[in-house]
């Protein structure tokens, strides 16, 4: 503990305490809520107020630790058991106590029983766990998925379960990206149904899990999607609001189609073609909404929210995230299943590709756009994304007419695809010809240079998947192609992406 991390006060990590309480009851609520949690630190001898370093006698300090020890091994169950050190902080000795994120969780105080005893950490306060809190941390501390779960109440018959294989089949199909991966295609049975998690055998019978209710939209579970466009930056005055239900596929869609109706819709000039553009990446708010839609906690009774205000598009999905997973680490990709049989079914029907590469790719779409780096905020009850918009309507002196109106016939997942009424645009638009600018000449480049083109960004790993190559190799053909500007690299580490030059794209040389 240093004097600058005594000044930044206390956080969702850090609580401060002057003195060992008389009853331990009052920070062993910390304690429980720290397993609970991602872990933390309960700093004795430092007034939380204050940030005064008071400390203690060397006389007092080793008696000091034995109780807190002994608190801990009394009063908490499963067994917690805590890191205590002492530290010298400007000449005054504190004690350090450190809880481990548990894994045998709930944790919860023993006098107080799991109904009032399990505590959650929520914005740097400690808070009492309500009923889905206590049955979240129920799941993770056996390891099980709670979309995997039977559904109780819930019969299904041998049609509902051929038009749910027919049905997710058709947006596989759908979603493809090309030909070749339409050609991939296979039929899906019962048998695969059940080694997702999406159907449990009994008795030669086939029984519905969550997963098949919060999929078809059918059974007990309330699965909605609520939408809205509000007028300034706030929610006291609302434009439009809509709440869409059934399968999840279709709330996708039409959540998508919501978005992309009430954002606005410009349009660029690229070598001697117009092509539409709309001022957030369209792939990035599809893939923002998928993510939700798989992440989410469908024991939490909330709903997803996508909201629309005049400077950004908000995200907000229930639950908090799981055991394991941080925002940091979630920006870098590293994927934490909450719904194991959504992600299987979401894969197969090429909603999502490889498990935890969606955050970075929305991130690397959304840069390139050059627009601001989305904002991640909460984790502890919800997740809310924002993607902040280019400019107001109001700045843009532009009004609804720029907007795509209710009455279309679909927009499609591609700006460039958008039927243009004054000037046809061929379809080697969306290609983006030769006469843009010079192409890279090694056929690798191309590949990747297109994927950039089409997409926005690239990652090592995704380059390596396109060529058919080793990471090694992509990440030299990538760094070749930084080198030679036709990529700009952004981040670092795990959360590195390529995006294009926009330089070389716009026809100029960099530097002239």
């Amino acid at each position: 503990m240093t004097i600058e991390d005594i000044l930044a006060g206390e956080s969702k990590n850090v609580e401060f305490k002057v003195d060992l309480p008389e009853k331990s009851i009052k920070y062993m609520k910390s304690v429980v809520a720290f397993a609970n949690g991602t872990g933390g630190k309960i700093i004795f001898g430092i007034a939380d107020e204050t940030r005064e370093v008071v400390g203690f006698d060397k006389e007092d300090v080793f008696q000091k630790m034995d109780a807190i020890a002994n608190a801990v091994s009394d009063s908490c169950e499963p067994a917690i058991i805590p890191d205590i050190t002492l530290q010298t902080v400007d000449g005054k000795t504190i004690i350090v106590v450190e809880i481990s994120e548990g894994r045998q969780r709930p944790y919860y105080i023993k006098t107080l029983g799991k109904e009032g005893g399990v505590y959650v950490r929520v914005a740097g306060t400690t808070r009492l766990a309500d009923e889905y809190m206590i049955k979240e941390l129920m799941f993770e501390g056996s390891n099980r998925y709670f979309d995997q779960a039977l559904c109780t109440g819930l019969n299904i018959a041998d049609e509902d379960i051929d038009a749910l294989c027919e049905a997710m089949k058709e947006q596989a199909i759908k979603n493809a990206h090309n030909e070749a991966q339409k050609a991939q295609v296979k039929d899906i049975g019962r048998q695969q149904l059940r080694s997702w998690g999406v159907l449990i055998e009994r008795d030669g019978k086939d029984y519905p899990t969550n997963a098949y209710a919060i999929l078809t939209g059918c059974g007990g579970l309330h699965v909605a999607t609520q939408c809205g466009v509000f007028k300034g930056t706030t929610k006291e005055v609302f434009v439009d609001r809509r709440e869409y239900t059934g399968p999840l596929w279709e709330q996708i869609e039409e959540a998508f189609q919501f978005v992309l109706r009430n954002i606005h819709l410009g349009a660029t000039i690229v070598g001697v073609y117009r092509q539409d553009v709309y001022e957030i990446p369209p792939d990035a708010i599809r893939e923002l909404i998928i993510n939700a839609m798989v992440h989410r906690s469908y024991l939490d009774h909330g709903t997803i929210q996508v909201a629309i205000y005049d400077n950004r598009l908000e995200i907000t999905s229930p639950g908090k995230l799981p055991m394991g997973q941080t925002l940091e680490r979630m920006k870098e990709g590293y994927s934490k299943i909450r719904n194991e049989a959504l992600a299987h079914a979401f894969s197969y029907m090429n909603l999502i590709e490889h498990w935890g590469s969606g955050i970075p790719r929305i991130i690397g779409k959304v840069k390139a756009a050059g627009l601001r780096e989305p904002e991640f905020i909460g984790g502890e009850v919800d997740l809310r994304i924002n993607i902040y918009r280019g400019q107001s309507s109001a700045a843009a002196g532009v009004d609804n007419a720029d907007k795509v109106p209710d009455s279309i016939g679909g927009v499609p997942d591609s700006a460039c695809k958008m039927p243009d009424t004054i000037t046809r645009v061929p379809d080697s638009a969306c290609k983006m010809p030769d006469t843009i600018g010079r192409l890279p000449d090694n056929e690798q480049e191309r590949k990747i240079y297109q994927h950039v083109l089409e997409n926005g960004s690239v990652t090592t790993a995704m380059a390596a998947e396109l060529l058919e190559v080793k990471q090694r190799r992509a990440r030299a053909i990538l760094q070749n192609m930084v080198a030679g500007s036709y990529l700009r690299k952004e981040g670092a580490a795990r959360s590195t992406v390529y995006v294009n030059n926009t330089e070389v794209s716009s026809g100029r040389t960099p530097g002239i």
